[in-house]
């Protein structure tokens, strides 16, 4: 749902008391362009709308109303939820609540946030106990356990005339029962902890983003730490591998090692660091890349932990799990702006006009680094093209993003079909781009482009994710990509949505699953669709 920029443009030149024809002078245009503007007639963005908002002494972010724009996206999804979508919301209710009454549009998407979760908690459980097998055989053995105790207890309570021997004999079989029924049910316990993390894990990333959201991605004090660091690396020599590996060994005793053995036994990861013995450990295939990103992380982390725990102390994290990955995630923020320095990079992005290959090859980065940072470029005042990003693998799931505000990323799960993340994976190490348009004509540009890990050895199968960053078309023509679209015509433009169950396209081919419909009970909502409805076909 996009925030009506021409309505904050005209009113912010009323205020500032400047003619329509004297702004659009001043903006290089002509003024029945800029009435059509005002009027929502006509997108403005990218340069155009720099030179307005520069002209109205107003940051971007102000005419885009980039935090009503997320307000309005969780607003979308708390009335599309069945318990209250077959209510007659008035077309343009949400906008003007969001707009009169953001507080009371804030509430309702917290309630909706917190209900969401109680009634994925007991979907889960409830799930668990009838379809788990190893649930059911966990209740068949704690019943039986007990059916067993009760047996014994009787007979030891009524039958007087036993002897020692027998006597002991029940007695000992009670304790085996016991025993037997406390590690039962430890282990039914841990199986229902696990189903808590999984779902205490997609609440912490709606934790995490609304940190992000809030910090619009961009943390100064990091930012200030990185540039610190950066500067004594550089005043001892050349930034790189080489350089990193030695200040760890000088300031904390860190010893670095290739390939061979990772010290833990079916560890699967391509790095890895051993606090207590201080050794940092990288897979032989490892590029430099990678080597160079994971130990100015360690850098960073060891360098700067009094800062990293004083972000997360101030971001008032309400789980474990959630301080956790915000943890992971700052470090790979403080990361980045280590390899990719703030000012540098984003000169060079502006000069190159965000061309990724090219950004890579000057830092010495690899293509999710370098996507990473431009995530990042929000400073104030030196403001970069605003990105969202999505990671997947070769399933389909989602397993890292970045929201953007205004366009709904999914957090987990699967995204639209038709997203090119998707595609990607069939044009591989080839970047697909495409301008795709929502339900509410909100347009954005896709850029997707899937990447292979190198393996460890012959037996390991090569592993494939893909990468996309997403920015609104009226940013699009500061990019090297939008050359050679005509982002006016959009009639080329892909139909898309968010999830299938947040999409309202009902004649979509590629739909895979039924959309929220008003009434539906949510029971219904979670039977598996007939192949057939949808086209699909048992081809797949």
């Amino acid at each position: 749902m996009r925030a009506p920029i021409g309505f904050r443009i005209s009113n912010r030149r009323k205020s500032l008391g400047i003619s329509q024809a004297a702004l659009a002078r001043l903006a290089g245009i002509s003024p029945s362009y800029l009435n059509l503007i005002e009027n929502n007639k006509r997108d403005v963005g990218g340069i155009l709308l720099q030179r307005i908002a520069q002209q109205l002494r107003i940051e971007i972010a102000d005419l885009t109303g980039d935090d009503e724009q997320k307000l309005l996206q969780d607003l979308e999804e708390a009335y599309a939820d069945p318990v209250v979508e077959s209510l007659r919301f008035q077309p343009e209710e949400r906008r003007h609540l969001v707009a009169q009454y953001p507080a009371s549009a804030a509430a309702i998407a917290r309630l909706h946030r917190a209900y969401t979760g109680a009634v994925a908690n007991a979907d889960i459980y409830a799930d668990r106990l009838r379809s788990d097998p190893l649930l059911s055989q966990l209740l068949h053995q704690i019943l039986s356990g007990i059916t067993a105790v009760r047996s014994s207890a009787e007979i030891l309570e009524d039958v007087p005339d036993l002897d020692d021997a027998e006597r002991k004999r029940f007695v000992d079989a009670i304790g085996r029962e016991a025993r037997a029924l406390s590690d039962v049910a430890r282990s039914l316990i841990g199986q229902f902890e696990s189903s808590s993390k999984v779902m205490g894990k997609a609440s912490a990333l709606r934790e995490i983003d609304d940190l992000i959201i809030e910090q619009e991605n961009y943390f100064p004090t990091l930012e200030a730490v990185a540039a610190d660091l950066r500067w004594e690396l550089e005043s001892e020599g050349i930034f790189g591998p080489a350089l990193l590996v030695e200040t760890l060994e000088r300031r904390f005793g860190v010893t670095t090692r290739i390939g061979g053995d990772s010290g833990v036994a079916e560890f699967p990861g391509q790095y890895r660091f051993d606090s207590s013995a201080r050794v940092m450990w990288f897979q032989g295939s490892t590029t430099l890349a990678t080597r160079q990103f994971q130990l100015a992380r360690l850098l960073g982390e060891l360098s700067a932990a009094d800062v990293l725990r004083e972000t997360l102390d101030a971001a008032m994290l309400t789980r474990p799990t959630t301080r956790r990955l915000a943890a992971r995630a700052l470090g790979s923020y403080l990361a980045g702006a280590i390899a990719f320095p703030y000012g540098a990079f984003h000169e060079a992005a502006e000069t190159l006009a965000y061309d990724i290959d090219q950004l890579r090859q000057t830092f010495n980065g690899s293509f999710e680094q370098v996507a990473h940072r431009l995530v990042s470029l929000r400073k104030p005042g030196q403001e970069g093209v605003p990105f969202g990003f999505l990671r997947s693998d070769p399933a389909g799931r989602l397993t890292k993003h970045f929201p953007l505000p205004g366009l709904l990323l999914p957090n987990s799960g699967h995204a639209c079909p038709l997203w090119p993340i998707y595609s990607a994976f069939r044009h591989p190490e080839t970047l697909q781009r495409q301008v795709v348009q929502f339900t509410d004509r909100s347009r954005y540009l896709f850029l997707a482009r899937s990447l292979q890990r190198r393996a460890g050895a012959f037996q390991e199968p090569a592993t494939h994710i893909s990468i996309m960053l997403a920015c609104d078309v009226l940013h699009a023509d500061r990019t090297v990509y939008a050359r050679g679209l005509d982002l006016a015509y959009q009639s080329a433009d892909l139909p898309v949505g968010p999830t299938c169950r947040l999409c309202t396209r009902k004649s979509c081919p590629a739909r895979q699953e039924e959309m929220l419909t008003p009434g539906e009970q949510r029971s219904a909502t979670r039977q598996p669709l007939i192949p057939q409805e949808f086209g699909l076909g048992d081809s797949g």
